[in-house]
């Protein structure tokens, strides 16, 4: 007995110290471009850390106040934190196999015995423990990768928060921007109405033409038929809005309707670095996650290749009636390790790790490509971001002259100098030039948004 107790002490003790398999290491700090942006030369954009709540920078309350209700009531939000909940059962369920397993039997039977006895009563009952010993570490190495599908998938559930975030903040942006867009063609229109009634008095005063008023009305009109499409925009960007903070579409924002106004900041935006994106972005901690949990899966596989040991203990009391069950000439015990191995088909374990190796390569790509990929989202978006605000402030300067001559026009028109025609191209000049500046700042709000995207900031909240 005592012998079966050391054996059994030394096999816990190599249990706690032997695991097979490659260790992890995070290629994360090798990775190139952990230095600033290129993008981030341009004045538009600062070195300093961005903050969490983003969209905060706009100090927008109704903008605050629909992405608090997303991240509260989003359905892909529910999905992510349904699926991340999954994954920690799973990890609860690997640890437990390092658990003992208890199993309790009990039994009555009946044999007939020759003689005048007739038969006798046999009562049983028992008591088995099992305990895995985790003696090359399987089960360490499944709990590992277990972790770490637990910290992806994390990741993807702050990965869905940022999106979330990032999408309400878009379908705000777009119904201001299609509201600022509407504003601006009723702006044209009240312009143009003014010029048709002038060239139809000028008519019926004698100093005018009919061609006048023809191309007057026709202007009026192709600029009329911009605002149906405007006002469906806007209203699917408030149904857009309203499904995204878990509502019916019916039940949009009423702030949000009102709103005319594009979010802009009027301040340079803090972009960080390249390390900084490292450990912000979602989707880069949950590709290296992914290529942990897969390299922790080598270790599962090379395990097969050893026994599986397990310690067994088993006690009970077999007598002849319920109350021999207690004593002392029924008892019986035993202790010993059961081992199994698979034998001699090394060749399948082998595949295993073979397959296991080729998983952590993939994961590997997928991590390099997931880091380059998001680089190249970042660079893009900082240039695209700080090319249109020079684009804005070049066309809020065209939009100056084509207003002063659309003045001038009407004034040398008025005054029988100029002809209708000049009024007419200079009116037309100024409408698509408020419709280019429109459009710009809301590609501006577009742009800006995708910045703070592709930084990955928003899930900290």
């Amino acid at each position: 007995m005592i012998r079966k107790l050391v054996t059994a002490a030394g096999l816990l003790a190599l249990a706690a110290c032997t695991t097979v398999g490659p260790n992890y290491t995070s290629p994360a700090p090798t990775v190139p471009a952990q230095t600033g942006f290129v993008g981030a030369s341009s004045p538009a954009f600062t070195g300093d850390e961005p903050p969490g709540r983003w969209w905060s920078l706009l100090g927008d309350p109704v903008l605050d106040g629909l992405v608090e209700q997303a991240l509260a009531a989003n359905t892909d939000l529910r999905v992510a934190a349904a699926n991340l909940a999954q994954a920690r059962a799973v990890l609860r369920e690997t640890r437990a196999g390092r658990l003992p397993t208890t199993n309790v039997s009990g039994g009555t039977s009946f044999a007939n015995q020759p003689g005048p006895g007739g038969a006798d009563t046999i009562f049983d009952i028992g008591l088995d423990v099992g305990y895995q010993l985790d003696l090359f570490g399987r089960i360490r190495r499944a709990t590992e990768a277990s972790r770490a599908d637990v910290e992806a998938v994390q990741a993807a559930f702050d990965l869905s928060r940022i999106t979330v975030a990032a999408e309400t903040a878009r379908a705000y942006a777009d119904a201001c921007n299609f509201g600022r867009q509407l504003d601006v063609a009723r702006d044209s229109v009240r312009i143009q109405e003014r010029t048709f009634d002038l060239t139809r008095r000028r008519v019926e005063g004698g100093r005018g033409t009919a061609l006048d008023t023809a191309q007057a009305g026709s202007l009026l009109e192709q600029t009329r038929a911009q605002l149906p499409t405007l006002e469906a925009e806007r209203r699917s960007a408030l149904y857009r809005l309203s499904v995204l903070t878990g509502r019916p579409p019916a039940e949009f924002p009423k702030a949000a309707a009102d709103c005319a106004t594009p979010p802009a900041l009027s301040t340079p935006i803090p972009v960080g670095n390249g390390a900084s994106l490292l450990a912000r972005r979602p989707d880069i901690r949950r590709a290296e996650r992914e290529l942990a949990a897969a390299t922790a899966r080598i270790g599962v596989a090379t395990a097969e290749l050893y026994p599986d040991i397990s310690l067994g203990l088993s006690a009970g009391s077999t007598a002849g009636s319920l109350g021999g069950l207690a004593s002392g000439s029924g008892l019986r015990f035993g202790l010993g390790p059961l081992i199994s191995w698979t034998f001699p088909n090394r060749a399948a374990a082998r595949s295993r790790i073979a397959q296991a190796e080729a998983g952590t390569q993939a994961a590997l790509a997928r991590f390099d490509g997931t880091w380059l990929g998001a680089l190249e989202e970042t660079e893009s978006a900082l240039a695209r971001y700080a090319n249109e605000l020079d684009r804005v402030a070049i066309l809020r300067r065209a939009r100056a002259n084509s207003a002063e001559a659309a003045r001038i026009a009407r004034l040398r028109y008025e005054a029988g100098r100029e002809g209708f025609q000049l009024v007419l191209e200079a009116e037309r000049s100024l409408a698509q030039t408020e419709t280019a500046l429109a459009q710009a700042e809301a590609q501006r709000s577009t742009h800006l948004i995708s910045v703070f995207l592709a930084l990955g900031g928003g899930w900290q909240v």
